[in-house]
């Protein structure tokens, strides 16, 4: 049971590069950014088609980075310079992605059971077993990633991304170009997207064409659950609650898994989690009505 227990913490962490991204997108610039379902498995597919070709696996990861920005940004200036919906660039972009997706694998999926993956090569470097790895990176970069996004929205251009979430007529009042904004913002977000794309890709073993199908859900899952449970008074705590979030969902997937219930109902599961979470501060307000009445 604590092996288990141990193994859903390192998949919540590893999950919650995407959350990041998406509460990027969806919280801190206010832009419903459909893109992570097409930049998650883009991720996948540059890191498994570069690891399988035997390229080391550090460029692999760096490579999906790359191209999940690149994605962020057809989607930003889709929105920004072409005035397409926000929603409507994101599944345009996710559209495309699957094409492209097929194009970079060369088929619909690329199994990597046989290749030094991030976590084999991490294994091999501390001596440690394949479940010790499988914590190990999805912490490391969680670290590294926690650390370097609370220091870049504490800069002057990181402040400008968040201003422009918030009020964007201010912002412009103050010379600052919010398009560019917007589409720096959705940049760094499916960056981390596309590397959670690659180390899951990793993880598993293979990447797939399909393998990015409800990441939207999940993304908005872990930031919803923590904003629940932690609340979001600051950048840092709103940081912390999607990480826990992450672990959260996790542990409850975990658990209704081990009750259970039937893994072709998750998706379902993950809706309803989700649904519940969104009109809690709805139920919440009534209640208190109720109290004070």
């Amino acid at each position: 049971m604590f092996d288990l227990f141990i193994s859903t913490v390192a998949q919540g962490l590893m999950w919650s590069m995407l959350a990041i991204g998406v509460f990027l997108s969806f919280r801190v610039l206010d832009v419903p950014d459909m893109t992570c379902e097409g930049s998650f498995p883009l991720g996948g597919a540059v890191a498994a088609s570069l690891i399988s070709s035997n390229v080391n696996p550090g460029w692999g990861i760096l490579s999906a980075m790359i191209c999940g920005a690149a994605a962020g940004v057809i989607t930003g200036v889709l929105y920004t310079k072409l005035k397409i919906p926000a929603i409507l660039s994101g599944i345009l972009t996710m559209i495309a992605l699957y094409s492209i997706n097929l194009h970079v694998m060369g088929k619909a999926n690329i199994s990597l059971l046989r290749a030094d993956t991030v976590f084999s090569v991490t294994g091999k470097f501390f001596h440690t077993d394949p479940s010790v790895s499988a914590f190990i990176v999805p912490f490391v970069f969680m670290v590294i990633i926690s650390a370097f996004i609370y220091w870049f929205f504490g800069t002057e251009l990181g402040m400008c991304i968040r201003a422009t979430g918030y009020n964007p007529q201010m912002v412009r009042a103050q010379g600052v170009n919010t398009d560019s904004m917007i589409i720096l913002g959705l940049c760094l977000s499916n960056a981390l997207i596309g590397l959670c794309g690659a180390v899951v890709a990793q993880n598993n073993g293979f990447a797939d064409v399909g393998m990015g199908i409800g990441t939207i859900v999940i993304g908005l899952a872990s930031v919803i659950i923590g904003e629940v449970i932690l609340g979001s008074d600051s950048f840092s705590s709103s940081l912390m609650a999607v990480v826990l979030g992450s672990i959260i969902y996790r542990i409850v997937i975990a658990a209704v898994l081990h009750l259970g219930m039937p893994p072709n109902d998750l998706k379902l599961f993950t809706a309803i989690i989700v649904m519940f979470a969104l009109a809690t501060p709805l139920i919440k307000a009534k209640a208190n009505l109720g109290k004070a009445g």
